[in-house]
């Protein structure tokens, strides 16, 4: 889910080679965008996974589910703003006045900017969940590998009653 999250917000691009804003963006390109909601909700719904299992009242558990939180609510800021890009695009067409086009157009660029940003952000929370859980498993692989102790001798027999 992390790599998908990070190819989304590395492949979902507004700009064209130049750097500039297309003179018409695809108004149903940049809509797909806003599948950033489906993966909104596969973050969400592990997270909650995550939060109902015992797991997450160890120690480790709490860490992983802050990076989880984390990555829930970063995924959730996404959607919207690819949604007011394609927005903004349909709009291009439509207004007439050069100031208006300018704002449009620099509207687009800061939503989507800021959708991308915010699936990098949920991927590199998803990236640290899982590598707190990766080293709380190799720390209790660490210590299944080694030797268990010697069991200590057994007691000495208890003095029987006939002795005094």
């Amino acid at each position: 889910m992390k790599d998908k999250l990070l190819d989304s917000a590395q492949q979902w691009e507004l700009l064209d080679e130049s750097g500039h804003v297309p003179a018409a963006p695809s108004y149903t390109a940049l809509l797909q965008h806003a599948d950033a909601q489906d993966l909104s909700r596969d973050v969400l719904r592990l997270t909650a996974d995550f939060a109902r299992s015992p797991h997450s009242t160890t120690r480790a558990g709490s860490a992983v589910l802050a990076h989880l939180a984390t990555a829930a609510s970063m995924s959730s800021h996404a959607a919207p703003h690819f949604t007011e890009t394609a927005e903004s695009a349909l709009s291009l067409p439509r207004s007439s006045h050069p100031t208006d086009r300018h704002y449009l157009k620099n509207r687009m660029v800061i939503d989507h900017a800021s959708a991308r940003a915010f699936l990098r952000r949920t991927s590199e929370s998803l990236r640290d969940a899982a590598k707190e859980l990766d080293d709380h498993l190799g720390f209790h692989r660490f210590l299944s590998t080694l030797t268990p102790r010697e069991t200590p001798a057994s007691p000495p027999p208890k003095p029987s009653g006939r002795h005094r």
